[in-house]
């Protein structure tokens, strides 16, 4: 039974190219190394490490900064001890029938039971210093990598001529750079995943959930596929625009208004460029009807581009809410984040 689970699970006629097999990537001719999909378990230890430096980095590089910024981590005001109304907001906000029934119960006006719930939720709300510091961490991250992944990219064929993402795949040599770039992208969003679950709490999470697991699928898959040249090419166009939106929110939590409106605006201009129109246009142009051309489909060719799509799927999503907030930022004269925007 294992297996044959093992079989299903790492079927060559799914993953790979017709006529190539698993034996063909594991024995690359001398001086030549392919991608090993074991290697990305690594990505899990990494990824504690990860989560580690940005704990470290948070205290003793974010938080200096935020108070040099006059940033105030803020003491939230305490709502009254109170078992029953605790455990209820635990679960779940109460409605109109729980409300009344409370206020009998406790001998409380219904409006004092509402302004309890109020103050509490206020509770949980993460400081202002506390979001400064995870966004410098983003931003660091974010830049690092970028600069790092550009540098990369910019000396390869493939970046200026799209086709030779294809050409002689999937026997193509894998650089000790690229297998960097891939584990501590994935490493990266491992943390990201997990996090989430302690960090803010965002109005975007389900969105953000279905991001971040996609993103991880795609990196496994193309790294176990050896798309890495096109799956390069997808983790630095994400990492250019998000570098400006956690700079933007930086100097909104400073209240330099006019810097964050100006960051903003490379945002907006830098997501759009970089996810609407090199993305879709560019690569996913290439993954599917360049590939199909040059090395044909497969049955996992049509599950990585479908994941593909789920991500340009979001970016559409994401875009007309970046546009709500640039309109409400018209008429209030400054820009506010909100949802989709990670506050």
């Amino acid at each position: 039974m294992t297996s044959f689970i093992s079989a299903w699970i790492w079927s060559e006629r799914f993953w790979l190219p017709e006529n190539v097999t698993w034996a063909d990537l594991e024995h690359p001719p001398p001086g030549v190394e392919y991608p090993r999909l074991w290697n990305m378990l690594y990505a899990f230890p990494l990824a504690a490490v990860v989560y580690f430096l940005r704990l470290l980095f948070e205290r003793l590089v974010a938080k200096p900064c935020a108070h040099i910024l006059q940033i105030q981590a803020g003491v939230p005001r305490q709502a009254q001890p109170n078992a029953i109304l605790e455990r209820l907001y635990q679960s779940k906000s109460p409605d109109e029938r729980q409300l009344e029934g409370l206020s009998k119960q406790l001998d409380w006006d219904v409006r004092k039971i509402q302004r309890w719930f109020r103050v509490r939720r206020n509770q949980d709300r993460p400081s202002t210093q506390k979001k400064f510091c995870e966004s410098m961490w983003r931003f660091t991250f974010y830049l690092a990598i970028f600069i790092y992944g550009i540098n990369h990219l910019w000396s390869t064929s493939w970046m200026w001529d799209t086709r030779e993402c294809w050409q002689n795949y999937p026997f193509q040599p894998l650089s000790p750079e690229q297998h960097s770039y891939y584990l501590v992208e994935l490493a990266f969003y491992w943390s990201l995943m997990f996090s989430q679950f302690i960090d803010i709490k965002r109005k975007d999470f389900v969105i953000m959930l279905v991001h971040h697991l996609a993103t991880i699928l795609l990196i496994t898959f193309s790294y176990g596929n050896n798309m890495i040249r096109a799956g390069s090419m997808v983790m630095c166009v994400h990492d250019a625009s998000d570098i400006f939106l956690e700079a933007a929110k930086m100097a909104n939590y400073a209240k330099y208004q006019k810097l964050c409106d100006g960051l903003f605006v490379f945002f907006s201009i830098s997501f759009f460029i970089c996810r609407l129109v090199i993305f879709p246009f560019w690569i996913i142009h290439s993954v599917l009807v360049e590939s199909w051309e040059i090395a044909g489909p497969y049955r996992a060719w049509w599950l990585l581009n479908g994941l593909l799509l789920v991500l340009q799927c979001l970016h559409i999503i994401w875009f007309y809410l970046i546009m709500g907030i640039a309109i409400k930022a018209i008429f209030r004269g400054k820009v506010s984040f909100g949802i989709g925007c990670g506050n």
